[in-house]
């Protein structure tokens, strides 16, 4: 049996059903290995196969392969990056447009900080400012830190990904290139899966390279009476490697797959890939990406969101202006990768982070060790 953290009202509310569909959507989905509701679910009989020394050892090797293989293949260039920005100056992530940023204040200047919450919007602006062609980009560790995040196997507070950012040409700014960018992607992540395998056998990680593309109003036509959530799951545990296209808009029944800000991604040219994880028994997301806003799709997407106010922020104005360059991007989750190619129950055995007294006692109990 699973050991189990259980929090009924925010797993329905999280799952938009009864907690009876709840538990059935998800033993079904697992075959067998109940997948508890809450913050925290271990698989029955877990053990990590690397040792703590092995898996540190690990995490350095996949980092370094899979930048110099990602920086090669899109032709991106490491920079450094920021840790916090001014808020007044709109480079802030406002991800689903509720989470709070950790705001401070700076004796030295008077004013105030906010530690990012992803480098979405700045990343673009450096392209401008360093004078980046079409053709090239940029990459960069970012680390962040998302107060208001859920916490549970795959979700902490603490944020360290890829975040990465590419010039292009008005006549890249449609499906069909941002499907050959995601392939790409994908090669590199299937690359390294190979890689680090070869250096700790007893690891088994299977990943497809082949890619099922899908938008987010297909799954809902597909699914109508599973949640965004579970239609992931249904059609990733199927197809195994997916990228879930179109992210953010309001869909047929008249709710969004999910949410996005309006002001960053297209939402008719964005979309997040998709790992089948068979250890966790569900679909896992290592990227959210997309083919950036232009000045009509912004205008759209604020008025949708009414967040016209922010067109007086400095990177809108900018955006409006058409002073920016068109850009494709994406942010590539560092934990995650390394969950996944090293089979881990939970993203605390693979980075440092604040849990809560529940997840310390169950990881514990299971013979987890978090960071």
């Amino acid at each position: 049996m699973l050991l189990m953290v259980y929090n009924a009202t925010k797993q329905q509310r999280r799952c938009g059903v009864s907690l009876p569909q709840c538990l059935n959507f998800f033993n079904e989905g697992t075959k067998g290995r109940t997948l508890t509701l809450g913050k925290t679910f271990i698989p029955q009989n877990y053990r990590s196969v690397l040792s703590l020394y092995e898996t540190q050892t690990a995490i350095g090797l996949i980092k370094r392969y899979f930048e110099d293989k990602l920086s090669a293949a899109l032709n991106l260039k490491r920079v450094s990056a920021p840790l916090f920005v001014e808020p007044s100056t709109g480079l802030n992530d406002d991800l689903n447009g509720t989470e709070r940023a950790v705001v401070f204040d700076i004796a030295a200047t008077g004013t105030n900080g906010a530690v990012v919450h992803s480098l979405a919007k700045w990343k673009r602006y450096a392209l401008y400012k360093y004078g980046f062609p079409a053709g090239e980009g940029l990459y960069t560790d970012m680390n962040a830190i998302r107060r208001d995040e859920e916490l549970d196997n795959l979700h902490s507070i603490y944020v360290d990904q890829w975040d990465w950012e590419k010039v292009i040409t008005r006549e890249q700014r449609n499906v069909e290139y941002l499907k050959s960018v995601v392939r790409a992607e994908v090669k590199v992540i299937c690359e390294t899966n190979d890689f680090i395998k070869s250096l700790f056998p007893k690891l088994s990680t299977e990943l497809k390279d082949e890619v099922s593309f899908v938008t987010t109003q297909e799954l809902e036509d597909l699914y109508p009476e599973l949640t965004p959530k579970e239609r992931e799951n249904a059609y990733t545990k199927e197809h195994k490697t997916v990228f879930v296209m179109q992210i953010g808009d309001v869909l047929k029944s008249g709710v969004r797959h999910d949410g996005r800000a309006p002001d960053y991604d297209d939402w008719q040219l964005n979309g997040d890939i998709l790992f089948w994880n068979d250890l966790l028994g569900c679909a896992f997301e290592i990227s959210s990406m997309g083919i950036r806003v232009d000045k009509d799709s912004l205008e759209s997407q604020l008025k949708k969101a009414n967040a016209l106010d922010r067109k007086n922020l400095m990177f809108h104005q900018l955006l409006l202006s058409e002073t920016l360059p068109l850009t494709i991007g994406g942010g590539i989750g560092q934990s995650r990768l390394c969950m996944l190619l090293l089979q881990k129950a939970h993203i605390g055995e693979v980075q440092v982070s604040i849990w809560d007294n529940d997840t310390k006692e169950k990881c514990k109990e299971a013979g987890i060790e978090l960071l």
